[in-house]
């Protein structure tokens, strides 16, 4: 059975530029750096890295200590942001996405599921930024709203 799951090309986008949101502010990091830290073949990650470059998420630095950064705060990059730098736009099902060329969408049963599952997938992805994803305990990427605990503490009555 086949699985629904994101590509190589992301996940290795999301590796590398969370990497780079790792580094003290102006550091950058070499390819070889973040292949070997991060697990990615070096020859792979040169790619991924021209196309977040050509996204503006990354900058090229030259020099002695040159290399690859962010080209904006990790605050402002979200993971929409990187997985759309390395594939294009998101969509669950072909009548979801940007170019929603389904011809039966209007009278399709299962529309409304997609239409949803996309608009939740699209809100989590844009809300959660790069900066969240970067310390020790990250909760594995979700927005801070879905790990909080009760404010109050729960009792069996």
């Amino acid at each position: 059975m086949a699985l629904m799951q994101v590509s190589r090309r992301v996940d290795y986008a999301l590796r590398a530029t969370i990497h780079l949101a790792r580094q003290e502010p102006g550091r950058a990091a070499s390819v070889a750096e973040i292949a070997a830290a991060e697990a990615v073949p070096k020859k792979f990650l040169e790619k991924i890295i021209q196309d977040l470059i050509h996204a503006g998420l990354v900058l090229s630095q030259r020099g002695a200590h040159g290399g690859y950064r962010l080209a904006r705060d990790p605050s402002s990059i979200s993971f929409k942001d990187v997985v759309e730098a390395v594939e294009g736009p998101i969509a669950l099902n072909i009548c979801v996405g940007d170019m929603n060329a389904c011809s039966v969408s209007g009278t399709c049963g299962m529309h409304h599921v997609w239409a949803e599952g996309q608009r939740r997938l699209m809100e989590l992805f844009a809300a959660t930024k790069l900066s969240e994803l970067i310390g020790p305990s990250a909760g594995f990427g979700l927005h801070p709203a879905a790990t909080e605990q009760p404010t109050e503490p729960v009792t069996a009555g």
